[in-house]
């Protein structure tokens, strides 16, 4: 393995850092994860979007605990 891990950014993030943490992950700009959750949560008429959030604001760990 890499040593890559996945987390929830404490220094990029808008509302839990999910977005922030898959960007530092697969090392791109964070705004373009943001659109592309938000396309979506539009495209899957807001459950879709919304629910993974969530889920994986709950599962992936904090980056104070990495």
């Amino acid at each position: 393995m890499s040593g890559k891990r996945l987390y929830r950014s404490n220094s990029n993030k808008m509302i839990c850092g999910v977005c922030g943490g898959i960007a530092a992950y697969f090392g791109i700009d964070p705004t373009l994860v943001r659109v592309g959750w938000a396309i979506l949560t539009v495209v899957t008429g807001g459950v879709g979007g919304v629910l993974a959030y969530i889920v994986a604001a709950v599962i992936i760990p904090d980056e104070s605990r990495v």
